[in-house]
């Protein structure tokens, strides 16, 4: 996959909530119709938020994982 089409990788690790979701909703905003971002961070309440702004704001998740304390996010923009 070449830089352009590569996912936007936001690094939130170590922020508290709601700063990754609010840090994702601006992303969302700002990307692309059709772009993907992969969103890393390690507050558990995420596992509830960042899949909750994707269905609020219309948008995919693709993908979840959860590996040593990091949570990550594979969101893709469709609105």
């Amino acid at each position: 996959m070449d830089e352009a089409n590569s996912p936007l990788r936001l690094d939130l690790k170590g922020l508290k909530c709601p700063l990754p979701a609010l840090h994702t909703r601006r992303a969302l905003e700002r990307a692309a119709a059709g772009g993907v971002i992969v969103v890393e961070c390690t507050d558990p309440m995420a596992v509830i938020d960042i899949p909750h702004l994707v269905r609020q704001t219309g948008n995919s998740l693709e993908g979840q994982t959860s590996e040593d304390g990091v949570l990550a996010f594979r969101i893709r923009k469709t609105a």
